[in-house]
């Protein structure tokens, strides 16, 4: 009990604070016993760093880096699928103090990713449904104040995007898991005012299904995630997977931007520098605690290592040998996350409602682990970014998907601000949107404060 890590996650649990004030509740908030917030003065590092749902705190930081890598199978690799469960009455989403959390919208079919139109519409997957839905506004409860169905008929859509960039797009383009098609769109439409027009009629299927799709930001390309077939072969089914592929707006023109990412889940792109970045779910089967997920800027070329190499130099042992002309080519990613935590759609923080040491940093859903003996994931985090450039450090900032048994509940997906700043959260385990606004100090800490 005297290793370093272990005392510093207990000076964390012993200087957690539990804000107790009255107040009134607003609209949609439910009142629930504050949670303990991490001290911010506290960077957990190596070891320290990796937690389970129930040791994460809001405002917990993290840091973890290529030196904190265990060895392959210093751990059995497990199999510990979550058991999705009912909300309990008692349960809420949790976020740091200042900040209320209401149900922005239920009874959805496997909401994922989300964006946000020019008039604050927010535009949403629902996969499961094959269907896009378009939700409007905000009721005094924080709910959305109308839901209409935008399109239906598609294959597992997931990636969402306008086009062109700006106030004034005119097409809806939707990533389906095995094409891209585009619907024409105008800003304030709420059902398609025409049929899909099929732009990428071919993309990989099997395995891996989420295809997101950014624009750059002079709009002359089109970025579009494909994830691997597997979790570690490498064999003529993963041709052009694993890799982020570029196109002209019209689907033409098809190259490889960036290689070697096991599965790009979450596109975004950076508002002021226009890099492109992702949101990454690295592979399984190696024990607890590898091979980190992680976030990161994506060198257009950039080589990332699946499924030979991983975070750098660092062989996977299932393909002893293998290409060494590629070792020193992998490219380290810029924010390391705790393993197995499935990190899925990532937006940057636009807004101004939030205080300023929550802007313009980049939030990831973490849609949570199974391949992990203590379940970790299962919340939203944020990645702090200075001048472009992340610190390497990551936050948790929304918590409270899990049980104390660590059965789930929710399972956080996409995230986009909304137009007045609030931040949206979809979740497939409960079917259904958050909305997380910031109220001031004067409110405790908590997911319904």
């Amino acid at each position: 009990m005297n290793r370093p890590g272990v005392r510093v996650l207990w000076a964390v649990l012993l200087t957690a604070v539990v804000i107790s004030v009255s107040y009134q509740l607003p609209d949609g908030a439910r009142a629930m016993p504050a949670p303990a917030q991490a001290n911010a003065d506290i960077l957990l590092r190596g070891i320290a760093a990796f937690s389970n749902v129930a040791t994460d705190r809001p405002g917990l930081r993290r840091l973890i880096t290529t030196a904190d890598l265990v060895a392959p199978f210093a751990t059995e690799s497990a199999r510990n699928n979550a058991r999705l469960v009912p909300r309990p009455e008692n349960a809420w989403p949790q976020a740091p103090a200042g900040f209320v959390v209401q149900l922005y919208a239920s009874g959805l079919e496997m909401p994922r990713k989300m964006i946000t139109a020019p008039n604050g519409d927010i535009i949403v997957a629902e996969s499961s449904a094959g269907r896009v839905r378009v939700l409007r506004g905000v009721n005094a409860n924080g709910s959305a104040a109308q839901s209409e169905v935008f399109a239906t008929g598609l294959n597992r859509p997931f990636g969402l995007a306008l086009y062109p960039n700006g106030a004034n797009p005119r097409y809806l383009y939707v990533g389906n898991t095995n094409s891209v098609v585009r619907f024409p769109y105008q800003t304030g439409d709420l059902t398609a005012r025409g049929a899909a027009e099929t732009i990428i009629p071919v993309l990989p299927t099997g395995g891996h299904w989420t295809r997101d799709i950014v624009f750059s930001s002079d709009g002359s390309k089109m970025l579009v995630a494909v994830g691997s077939g597997s979790n570690v072969n490498d064999d003529e089914r993963e041709h052009h997977r694993a890799n982020v592929l570029e196109f002209t707006p019209d689907g033409k023109n098809e190259q490889v931007y960036a290689s070697g990412i096991r599965n790009p889940v979450g596109l975004a792109i950076h508002p002021q520098t226009g890099d492109l970045w992702t949101s990454v779910n690295e592979r399984d089967g190696l024990g607890d605690d590898l091979v980190p997920d992680y976030i990161t800027r994506v060198v257009p070329g950039g080589f990332y290592g699946w499924p030979w190499y991983y975070l750098g130099p660092h062989q996977d042992p299932r393909h002893e040998g293998k290409r060494p002309d590629l070792k020193d080519k992998v490219l380290v990613p810029d924010v390391l996350l705790q393993a197995h935590t499935a990190s899925l759609a990532m937006a940057f923080y636009t807004g101004t409602q939030f205080p300023a040491q929550y802007r313009g940093h980049a939030y990831a859903a973490q849609h949570g682990s199974w391949n992990r003996a203590r379940r970790t994931g299962y919340k939203v985090i944020y990645a702090p970014v200075v001048n472009g450039r992340a610190t390497g450090e990551y936050v948790d900032f929304l918590i409270g998907f899990a049980t104390a048994d660590e059965n789930v509940w929710g399972r956080p997906v996409g995230v986009t601000v909304a137009g007045d700043g609030a931040l949206l959260v979809s979740d497939d385990g409960s079917n259904s949107i958050w909305r997380v606004s910031y109220q001031g100090n004067s409110r405790p800490a908590g997911g319904a404060n």
